[in-house]
This record gives structure tokens, C-alpha cells and sequence, in this order.
């Protein structure tokens, strides 16, 4: 079985080089993608990732992750694909949790820090709880950390949806078409770990707006 873990970066060379790093050391193949980075991501990703796509200038998580899994479906033997943040959110040392649900054969896995989540902002804590609540129910499945980017996704998933959103709408999307081609998210508790003194790229306004985008487009296309 052959396990990879997609990464996209921004601006996070100091962070994405302890994280690929303890990756290596557990074997695991690495895909980063550059989006854009000002700092020394692009050169600690080649020192340390499997592979790395660079894109010239910022376009968005979304378009990372896009890029990430169109080079791994079509390029690499990939049976199960890990997305994982750049930003030291996300331990490496949750992931044997993915990979025994990987031997399992689960085809979907959401990490969920929302069990314990006193670490988080309060605003995100409140947004991510009614963000939640709302793929819940339009999923028809019980989504208790619906923003969580600590993700195991099987090939024939990734094979089956279809994803076009550019920025962070994109991980409601994934949720909602995983749902509608008819497979179980399994959610599994991982930790919840926030740094004070950064600043997060996520912008509620206008993540809220392309979200609300997203439902109308979803929507439309159901017709």
C-alpha cells in the first residue's frame, strides 16, 4: 500500500522543515506545494519533500491541494493520499491513526480536534461549530470538525469527486462531494494544537462569502 502525504505551504519554511522531516523518518512519501512562498519554503520542500510543484505566485490552498492530487493520480502509484498543514497544526504523531484506518480500508478519514478544543481561538472554535453543524446537515452525516485539513482520502474517492474551489472553501467542498458519490466520513480524534503568535491566512468574511458561493454552485450543479 502506498501512502502519500500532500502538503501545501505558504510562507512556512521554518515549520514545514521539522514536519517533513518526521515524515521521513516514518517512511512516508511527500508531495509540497509552494504556493507562492516569499520565505525558504521552496528550498527546505526540495531537501527534504518526494516531491515539489511550485506555483510563481500565492493562488490559495485550494489550488495547492488540486495540484497536489492531479500530479499524484496521473504521475505516481498513490492508494491513499494524507493531506496535512505546513504550519505545525497538525502532529505527526497522530498519523499512525490514519494509517491503521488505512489498513482497515476506510475510505474517508477527518481528523477532529473539536474534543478538545481550548487551545483554539474562541472565534474559530465558534465558526468551525457552525460551519459544522451545517455540512452535518448537508451531508447527512455527523461532521464534528468539518475544517480540519488532517485528512486520509482513498484513491478511488479521489478518483470519483471532483473539486474546483481555489482557497480554503475548499475542504467544505471535499466533504460535501465524498457525500453525495455515497461514502462514509469517518471522523477520529487527533490533537488541537494552536499557536498564539501566529497569524492565520483564514479570513472569516471572505471564506464565509465563498463559501455561500460554493453552496449555490453544488447546488446549481445538482440540477
Amino acid at each position: 500500500m502506498k501512502v502519500w502525504v500532500a502538503i501545501p505551504a505558504y510562507n512556512e519554511g521554518q515549520a514545514l522543515g521539522v514536519l517533513l522531516q518526521e515524515l521521513k523518518k516514518r517512511g512516508l512519501s511527500t508531495i509540497v506545494v509552494d504556493d507562492g512562498s516569499r520565505d525558504q519554503t521552496y528550498a527546505i520542500a526540495c531537501q527534504h519533500a518526494s516531491c515539489v510543484i511550485r506555483h510563481k505566485k500565492n493562488l490559495g490552498k485550494g489550488r495547492s491541494l488540486r495540484a497536489a492530487i492531479t500530479y499524484l493520480l496521473e504521475r505516481e502509484q498513490c492508494d491513499y493520499l494524507i493531506t496535512m498543514d505546513a504550519d505545525g497544526q497538525h502532529a505527526s504523531s497522530d498519523l499512525p491513526l490514519f494509517l491503521s484506518e488505512a489498513e482497515l480500508g476506510t475510505p474517508f478519514v477527518l481528523g477532529n480536534r473539536m474534543h478538545n478544543p481550548f487551545s483554539m481561538p474562541r472565534v474559530r472554535v465558534m465558526t468551525n461549530r457552525f460551519m459544522s453543524w451545517l455540512i452535518s446537515r448537508l451531508t447527512h452525516q455527523v461532521i464534528p470538525d468539518s475544517q480540519c485539513g488532517f485528512r486520509l482520502i482513498k484513491k478511488e474517492v479521489l478518483e470519483k469527486i471532483q473539486v474546483h474551489a481555489d482557497k480554503f472553501e475548499i475542504e467544505s467542498e471535499i466533504l460535501l462531494n465524498v457525500a453525495r458519490a455515497d461514502f462514509v466520513i469517518k471522523s477520529i480524534p487527533i490533537q488541537s494544537i494552536y499557536f498564539k503568535h501566529k497569524k492565520s491566512n483564514i479570513r472569516p468574511f471572505s471564506d464565509a462569502v465563498r463559501f455561500i458561493n460554493l453552496l449555490f454552485r453544488l447546488n446549481y450543479d445538482r440540477k
